[in-house]
């Protein structure tokens, strides 16, 4: 049992460190070729995680040879729009200007309800309000209302929003986060001065963060003492 415990930790280790290798997609956003190969990693660790008379390199050396075959695909993938269709093909158009293309329906094997389901993912309830709906190749459905549909943006109104930029993490469960400090241009005094505001020292708070109008947000650890 202790011997299967250690091999399942060490395939656990080579899996991860393979999928962190692959990229950060979700299951759903996944290339045809990227969930083929995940499936069968999955299958390839399984095996001899299990099985203690098959030689655990029978499965760490399939699953590295899938990690090489994935990076020279993408590299291919990423260097040649030809590669690129006949791996990944080409996003489908299933309502072009408001009208559903039966054609390319059948060609995707889409239902009516199948499209109407991903309408609803995209809070479209009718289909009436959609210019475009486009089969990406990652399945996902990317949905155009119509001009008179679409949520109104400032830019209709000719308003120029204030910029707002991104919020930034400074302090998370009491430990400092120097890069970010750095990348705002402030620096540790500084910030124990902003959460001296508050009664507390920065490693005394379960969160600080500051956006890009310089609004400061700071929470206290619940055993944080003033």
């Amino acid at each position: 049992m202790l011997i299967i415990f250690f091999r399942a930790i060490i395939l656990y280790i080579i899996v991860l460190i393979v999928m962190r290798i692959m990229g950060k997609r979700e299951i759903g956003q996944m290339q045809p070729f990227e969930l083929a190969i995940s499936i069968m990693i999955a299958d390839l660790a399984a095996t001899p995680m299990a099985e203690t008379g098959i030689p655990i390199s029978n499965g760490i050396i399939p699953i590295l040879g899938l990690l090489v075959m994935h990076l020279v695909i993408s590299t291919i993938n990423i260097k040649s729009t030809k590669a690129r269709e006949i791996l990944c093909g080409k996003p489908s158009i299933l309502i072009n200007k408001g009208k559903i293309d039966e054609n390319v329906l059948r060609k995707e094997r889409f239902t009516i309800n199948e499209l109407e389901e991903r309408l609803r993912d995209n809070n479209i309830f009718n289909i009436g309000d959609v210019e475009y709906a486009i089969l990406e190749t990652s399945g996902q459905v990317t949905v155009i209302p119509k001009p008179s549909k679409r949520n109104t943006i400032p830019a209709d109104f000719n308003i120029q929003p204030k910029y707002e930029g991104i919020s930034y993490d400074l302090v998370v469960d009491g430990r400092v986060m120097y890069k970010n400090l750095e990348k705002i241009g402030k620096n540790y005094v500084w910030l124990k001065k902003q959460t001296e505001k508050f009664g507390i020292k920065p490693e005394q708070a379960l969160i600080v963060t500051i956006d890009g109008d310089n609004q400061f947000f700071c929470q206290p650890l619940l055993n944080s003492q003033k």
